[in-house]
């Protein structure tokens, strides 16, 4: 099975992740296009999802709750994101205005918390790494928001820089140090013909690939170490998407590469 997907952008609903073509369990993924006025409506059940605005603006409505006119950028160059969190067995409807591109990210739960929504000023944003591994950190349906299993931010990565590096995973059930957690990235890059290369490998060797990834790809990492390159001279910007019963960055370095740490 190839860890990869790719998103032609075409108008309308595409799924992307699904528990029957993924090897991850906990995550599955669709995203939307939509022009002015069209909706797309959800009522999936046991399922909680956060919709990421891509760029664009959008109405969502749904039982006990409406968030009108929300998103703040053209495109994910353009600034923090927008964020909707709504929680299991509520059905809602996602409605344009003007054209609208949004990640939807769902994950099994029975647990019903509040609708909510981040706004760009509410996103954390960090830098992170060591020359050669440097990127800017925003950090978006984290901890503050109640949830069950999801956990989501964006990353900004120069090109010739390198991130999730040095190499770390987040697939063994050992708390606090690591957690279980599965996690797919999401690659968009500012020049059209810009690429970077993603590898997602384990310690055993049961897993050992690598991808050229460009704009409107995908990468799901059930498990296992996950380092990521953008190629000089094509900035990237990828959306990460975390799925586990232990929310947060609780991850263990590659043995072989944790001196970089020091």
């Amino acid at each position: 099975m190839s860890f990869k997907k790719t998103w032609n952008k075409k108008y309308g609903k595409s799924e992307i992740f699904t528990k029957e073509n993924s090897a991850c369990r906990k995550v599955e993924m669709d995203m939307l296009r939509l022009a002015d006025g069209e909706s797309k409506g959800y009522r999936e059940k046991n399922k909680e999802y956060a919709l990421v605005i891509l760029g664009g603006k959008c109405t969502v409505t749904g039982d006990g709750f409406e968030f009108k006119d929300a998103g703040k950028r053209e495109n994910v160059f353009d600034g923090a994101a927008t964020c909707i969190y709504i929680p299991a067995n509520r059905k809602f409807t996602v409605t344009a205005r003007g054209e609208v591109s949004v990640a939807v990210c769902k994950s099994p739960s029975e647990k019903e918390f509040e609708p909510a929504i981040i706004n760009p000023e509410d996103v954390i944003i960090k830098n992170l790494g060591k020359p050669g591994w440097e990127r800017e950190a925003h950090f978006i349906l984290d901890e503050r928001v109640n949830a069950n299993m999801l956990y989501i931010g964006e990353a900004f990565v120069k090109g010739g820089q390198w991130a999730s590096y040095p190499p770390h995973k987040h697939d063994d059930d050992n708390m606090p140090t690591e957690a279980a957690t599965e996690e797919i990235y999401y690659y968009e890059f500012k020049k059209p013909q810009g690429f970077g290369v993603q590898r997602v490998y384990t310690k055993e060797g049961d897993i050992d690939e690598t991808y050229i990834v460009k704009s409107g790809d995908f990468v799901e990492i059930p498990k296992g170490y996950h380092p990521f390159h953008a190629a000089p001279g094509y900035d990237n910007y990828y959306l990460w998407i975390m799925a586990g019963e232990d929310r947060g960055f609780f991850m263990t370095t590659d043995e072989e590469h944790k001196w970089l740490n020091d």
